[in-house]
């Protein structure tokens, strides 16, 4: 076990890291963190932040040599660089798991291996492919970029009459995958953990909301019918298992009109949707992090009460810094900011959760608090009005 008192290594210097190093100096860790940018999230509430490339993998090593343990808070960390970290500190969930998970090609045919539910799929890597594979798929179809892809990027719907040539192009003519539409009743994801013994444990079925394809509000437990939520939870039991998982990982599924679980993707870290159970459960899934990859016995998952998370994105800052005292009026509101400088559009800049008594209640209530957030005096709904309403 690495227990507390122990230096804890972070690649990335994102908002998950950010949240993983509050849960770790919590517990009594030191955080170091590196990534090629200055004043980062994660940096400006680690102990150390380096600054430097990850394909740097002299530094990479010199970090290592310098923690006890090492994992990643987003996985396009180049794979090379998990394995130089690898040379001096374990690396939870190991660079295999890295390299699977962060090219779509690799973790698509990984789960169809193992056989998975997913998204019928084909690989592109030519417009002839392309062809072929919307002749075998049908139309609609999406066209998404094998490598680096996240929130929506790298990726373009081809519909009846779309031309396939220039949604080829439109991707940078790189190496994708072509993938089946599916008309889904709604998206839900499985947070998990699994520790260096095999124990597991799960934030179960959390329903994701979409806008301009990336994730706006989150709500815990989804509202699926029972069947349904376990079946998601032992897919995911499985993924994990399969992959060797030391850490936490999110599958994100379709759910089709027919009540049929499709995967969709797998990341493999903590989850924009389970960011609300910092607040809502006894155990975060930061905290959840930090006890796997440390083989400290994980916390109970527990749902204290239904809860929902609304992301703010830099959208938000068009006509200037938001109304965070109106966002505050909302007593079950809870306001997390992750200190980046520069908003801009689509960029995720913060979140709201809240609980409530049912999963309706705090989705309404993170929706509020959030218009509030720009409602900007005339025509706004007073907090107090919207609570009262939303409670009734």
């Amino acid at each position: 076990m690495i227990l507390p008192g122990a230096v804890i290594g972070v690649l990335g210097g994102g908002q998950l890291g950010r949240m993983f190093a509050i849960a770790a100096r919590r517990m009594g860790y030191r955080v170091h963190t590196l990534s090629p940018d200055a004043d980062t999230p994660t940096g400006q509430v680690a102990d150390v932040e380096i600054i430097a490339a990850y394909e740097d993998l002299d530094a990479v090593r010199k970090f290592s040599a310098g923690v006890s343990v090492v994992t990643f808070e987003f996985e396009n960390v180049p794979s090379a660089t998990a394995e130089a970290a690898a040379s001096h500190a374990p690396v939870r969930p190991s660079g295999s798991i890295l390299h699977t998970t962060q090219h779509r090609l690799r973790e698509k045919t990984f789960l169809s291996g193992a056989a998975f539910p997913l998204t019928p799929f084909l690989p592109v890597r030519s417009v002839e492919d392309l062809l072929h594979g919307l002749d075998r798929l049908g139309r609609p179809a999406v066209l998404k970029t094998a490598d680096f892809g996240y929130d929506g990027k790298g990726q373009v719907l081809i519909g009846l009459t779309d031309d396939a040539a220039a949604a080829w192009r439109s991707i940078g003519s790189v190496e994708a995958v072509l993938e089946a539409f599916v008309d889904f009743e709604r998206e839900i994801s499985v947070v998990a953990a699994r520790g260096i013994d095999g124990s597991f444990a799960h934030y179960g079925a959390i329903d994701n909301a979409h806008c301009n394809r990336i994730l706006d509000v989150s709500v815990a437990p989804a509202c699926v019918p029972r069947e349904v939520a376990d079946e998601a939870v032992e897919i995911a039991r499985g993924v994990l298992e399969q992959l060797d998982v030391v850490g936490v990982l999110c599958v994100e599924f379709f759910l089709t009109r027919a009540g049929k679980l499709l995967i969709n993707e797998l990341a493999p870290r903590p989850h924009n949707s389970g960011h609300l159970t910092f607040d809502a459960c006894v155990t975060s899934q930061f905290e959840q992090q930090l006890r796997a990859v440390c083989g400290l016995p994980l916390g109970s998952a527990e749902l204290l009460r239904p809860a929902a998370m609304s992301n703010l994105l830099g959208d938000l800052w068009q006509g200037g810094e938001p109304d965070w005292a109106a966002v505050c009026a909302f007593p079950a509101a809870k306001l997390h900011l992750y200190g980046k400088l520069t908003p801009r559009p689509g960029r995720k800049m913060g979140h709201i959760t809240a609980l409530g008594h049912s999963p309706a209640v705090a989705e309404g209530i993170v929706r509020a608090a959030r218009d509030a957030s720009t409602a900007c005096g005339a025509g706004a709904i007073m907090p107090s009005v919207v609570v009262r309403r939303i409670d009734e």
